[in-house]
């Protein structure tokens, strides 16, 4: 194995996030150049040049066609799903250029990396798996593993309270209780939910269910879909056939449904065609409109536990991952159903490049 640091990496479907494990060997979270925890997964490229993260996002407002986004809902494919500046791109060269920025960023503060694991959904294909380890190789990363992104979660959940977690030599057992865990992951783009046993000899997972398909993206159309239709009934004109504008009114959907995660109500202002508009959006509406998205994920659940054969008492556990259970609509739908607290001490947004991390210290101690 290379020399060097270990590191874990969430690479996101909207944000990525880097990991590594500090002297105690407790996983942290790297932030990159600009401070943040997360980067977002968006490309710019430009005159040869990718620029990876916020700047991406914020050209995507004005150039869309000059920006990857969503890059990990093409992860498999030939091709990514549309042209960018021009060009076509495989997903796993887009996606080697943002782990190439999480890496640069990450070495910046910790010195050299040597070998990473990196995180997928656990539905993902042996076809996809390879996709996203060749990511990695192209950006020239020792690639130790790839793991599933619930059993991350599950690892850095369990390893909260651990002391010294990664010391462990070949045959030792992992110092975590014995356990069935559920782990619910709602990210950017993907959704899956995995029901996993963890002892400290093996984690094994008992089933899985997800949706590539499905996830806060998805929130997020409905709320441009929902101010929309409100202009095209005021003025006559849809604001959603003009790229530009388009762009414009997903980054507002997005910063809406963040603030709707913490107030009851938030103003949505954007022009189109020299008018301009103002929409008032409720929680209450915002959770009208997307009641039917809500309830995808909730017969997920409901399959996954059937497909297990197990009740809810056999569960010790309830994980919230990903940026989108933020939404107080998906804990609550998870207590409805299970009659258990989910549990979200750990920052849902960080917690699966955490547990990658832990991964990727338990493989180099046991080599």
């Amino acid at each position: 194995m290379a020399t060097g640091k270990l590191v874990g990496i969430d690479l996101g479907t909207t944000f990525s996030a880097i990991s590594t494990l500090d002297e105690r060997g407790q996983a942290i979270t790297l932030p990159n150049l600009d401070g943040e925890m997360l980067t977002p997964s968006a490309v710019l490229i430009e005159d040869g040049s990718a620029v990876v993260g916020q700047a991406a996002r914020d050209v995507a407002l004005e150039q869309p066609a000059n920006v990857a986004l969503l890059v990990k809902r093409f992860m498999g494919h030939p091709k990514f799903g549309h042209l960018v500046s021009g060009r076509d791109f495989r997903p796993e060269t887009l996606s080697a250029i943002i782990l190439k920025k999480l890496v640069q960023d990450a070495e910046r503060r910790i010195g050299p990396i040597g070998a990473a694991v990196i995180t997928v959904p656990a539905y993902f294909d042996d076809t996809r798996r390879k996709a996203t380890k060749d990511a990695g190789r192209i950006a020239g990363l020792d690639v130790l593993d790839i793991i599933d992104e619930p059993t991350a979660a599950a690892l850095a959940y369990s390893f909260q309270q651990a002391q010294n977690p990664v010391q462990v030599k070949p045959n030792d057992p992992l110092p975590i209780p014995e356990q069935t865990v559920l782990v619910y992951d709602l990210g950017g783009g993907t959704f899956d939910v995995t029901l996993v046993r963890l002892s400290p000899h093996r984690f094994e997972s008992l089933a899985i269910e997800g949706d590539v398909r499905l996830g806060g993206k998805d929130w997020d159309d409905r709320i441009v879909d929902y101010v929309a239709n409100q202009f095209k009934t005021k003025f006559g004109e849809d604001p959603r056939t003009d790229p530009v504008t388009l762009a414009g009114l997903n980054y507002a959907a997005e910063r809406a449904k963040r603030t709707l995660s913490k107030l009851q109500q938030t103003n949505i202002t954007y022009s189109h065609a020299g008018k301009v508009a103002t929409v008032l959006l409720t929680r209450a509406e915002f959770e009208n409109i997307t009641k039917d998205l809500l309830m995808r994920t909730r017969l997920t659940t409901q399959q996954v536990m059937r497909q297990a054969q197990r009740n809810w008492d056999q569960v010790d556990r309830i994980l919230l991952v990903g940026g989108s259970t933020h939404m107080p609509m998906t804990g609550r739908m998870i207590a409805e159903i299970s009659g258990k607290a989910p549990d979200n001490s750990l920052a849902v947004s960080e917690v699966v490049a955490r547990g990658a991390a832990l991964h990727a210290g338990i493989v180099a101690a046991r080599l």
